[in-house]
């Protein structure tokens, strides 16, 4: 893979002056967890040539360095003793357009679901069924977010940013990030090795509506018309039906990956059970709710010390309160080990540990 720096490296040239760098900084409110963590050294980046400035720094410095986007898919086990960077590009500019699309450059900072009710507000299809997604935009292609039949990947042009060690700006095109179920090359090959400061995405003018996928079909009976603007009613309704709202109960979503099996270990499980829920992939393979696994383990609103297993839904892990990291990761490794024992399926964790 060749990783394309862009051109006369501009964001160079105005890079000079550096954001303030806050010390001891609390991260309370900049995790959906509420983890009550402090970070040596945190500051912003509103611009790539700021972003640069702050890497060099932290070059320099030899500090530990985290990018930290909305904090809606990361746990801290402890305080950070090195430099939070938080990119906070906020620009939205169309790029071009066409009688069938319209194509936007969206900055890293701008909030998920505010980026999908603009497009939706503009009549753009594409990113409707991840209404209410929790965290910023610059982590979408890096997780390849998706819910109800739709991924980020289906809209996504190209991803911008800055190379850690080289800190040359660099764009990958769609096919380059090497996107799968919630996975991407930024999970693997340049794990680490970049921040992302600009994504662009084709929206369409004449959307075809994904509406098979779960209960999505069944929420829309409710509304007079299928629309994006539907959509996205019925899915911010079903997830405030089953999620818990961060600002209240502490928790960063989805928790687990949904794992792919054989069809013949769903075939054993439909002997165990009357009903197993999946979600075909091909001939050979399909996709288990882990919910379903977490549920039918005994794991569903149990409570382990200030953390536990939500209620409504088993997968989603929450802080009581004055819970920690570290009791949400031994949580997890518990349910991990009861999912494995009890269905012979290897769940894995969707959440960032920060080390």
């Amino acid at each position: 893979m060749t990783i394309r720096s862009t051109p006369n490296c501009y964001l160079c040239k105005n890079s000079k002056q550096m954001n303030t760098i806050n010390t001891n900084y609390p991260l309370k409110s900049k995790n959906t967890f509420g983890f009550d963590i402090v970070a040596a050294h945190y500051a912003e980046a509103k611009t790539p040539g700021e972003l640069i400035v702050l890497l060099k720094h932290c070059a320099n410095e030899n500090l530990k360095l985290y990018i930290l986007g909305g904090g809606s898919n990361v746990i801290f086990p402890s305080n950070f003793d090195g430099l939070v960077i938080h990119p906070s590009m906020d620009e939205i500019s169309l790029i071009d357009e066409t009688d069938e699309f319209a194509t936007y450059r969206i900055g890293a900072g701008i909030c998920w679901d505010s980026l999908v009710a603009f497009t939706v507000d503009k009549g753009l299809g594409g990113l409707e069924n991840l209404s209410l997604i929790p965290g910023d935009v610059g982590a979408c292609p890096i997780q390849n977010i998706g819910a109800y039949g739709v991924e980020a990947k289906d809209c996504i042009v190209s991803v911008e940013g800055v190379l850690r060690e080289s800190m040359f700006p660099f764009e990958l095109k769609n096919h380059e990030c090497h996107f799968g179920y919630r996975d991407s090359i930024f999970k693997n090959e340049l794990k680490g090795k970049v921040v992302i400061t600009h994504v662009t995405f084709r929206l369409s003018k004449q959307p075809t509506l994904i509406t098979h996928y779960g209960n999505l079909e069944e929420e829309l009976t409710k509304y007079p018309e299928k629309s994006i603007k539907t959509v996205r009613q019925a899915v911010i309704a079903i997830r405030e039906s089953k999620l818990p709202d961060p600002k209240e109960l502490g928790n960063a979503g989805s928790f687990f990956k949904n794992p792919i099996v054989s069809v013949d270990l769903v075939k054993e499980l439909e002997e165990r059970f009357d009903r197993v829920p999946f979600y075909p992939i091909d001939s050979q393979t399909v996709k288990l709710p882990a919910g379903w696994l977490i549920e039918q383990s005994g794991w569903k609103g149990k409570r382990v010390g200030n953390v536990g297993v939500h209620a409504k839904q088993a997968l989603v892990l929450v802080n009581h309160g004055d819970g920690t990291g570290t009791e949400v990761i031994q949580l997890a490794k518990t349910i991990i080990d009861s999912v494995k024992q009890q269905f012979s399926v290897d769940l894995e964790m969707e959440v960032n540990v920060v080390e």
